[in-house]
């Protein structure tokens, strides 16, 4: 019987489905106050508010001898937190970067932008990923790719597509074939930058400062 109910009388578990339904009551009430975003994609401060109201209502649905309040206290400071620093976005383009973060240019014109992705912490393979996941078999065939500030992708087309780096992996070797080669183009490896072979022969990208080239596709 420990097992199944722990140290606590049957007549806890009458007291548990009275915590767990303030409980969520409260975590409803909570989200609807702190806006529309919580129900959507979450920014580093919702998350982190979501985590906090978490860790704050977790011990009381299952600790009978933790009350009510110090969860019913957290939560109002978490809601009014939020809806300040809500406002003060609004108010202050410093402080919503500060806060919230700032868009980050990823590709450029069909080239890579290694600094903002440096920054952004994010590494070649998983933005590729993302442009194959929306059908775009090679980087001429985007003219920005945007980083918001809440972690998510938007993807500009270039019209028309230009000659570019593909995206496809290594490994696919029979795919790779069938893609259309751009004449006497070549792209960079490391970062896509495009220039005509007798250019980019034996030199170095002048955009990031590699040496390898490839072919440069276009479909």
């Amino acid at each position: 019987m420990r097992v199944i109910l722990g140290d606590v009388p049957w007549s806890f578990l009458i007291e548990a489905v009275i915590r767990v339904t303030f409980l969520y009551v409260l975590l409803v009430v909570a989200m609807r106050l702190m806006g529309k975003r919580m129900g959507g994609q979450l920014s580093r401060n919702d998350t982190a508010a979501m985590v906090a109201m978490a860790a704050a209502v977790g011990v009381p649905m299952q600790a009978p001898d933790r009350g009510l309040m110090p969860p019913l206290c957290i939560a109002v400071i978490i809601v009014v937190g939020q809806r300040l620093i809500a406002a003060w976005t609004l108010r202050s383009k410093k402080f919503e970067q500060a806060s919230q973060d700032d868009i980050a240019i990823l590709l450029e014109d069909g080239c890579l932008q290694y600094s903002a992705m440096e920054s952004s912490v994010l590494p070649k393979e998983r933005l590729f990923a993302k442009l194959r996941s929306e059908g775009i078999t090679h980087l001429g065939q985007v003219k920005r790719v945007y980083m918001e500030a809440n972690g998510n992708f938007t993807i500009l087309p270039q019209e028309p597509p230009q000659p570019g780096l593909t995206v496809l992996p290594n490994w696919d070797e029979e795919f790779l074939a069938d893609q259309e080669k751009a004449p006497d183009t070549l792209a960079c490896a490391h970062c896509g930058n495009v220039l005509p072979s007798k250019q980019a022969s034996n030199q170095v990208c002048p955009h990031c400062q590699h040496q390898q080239w490839l072919p440069a596709v276009v479909g």
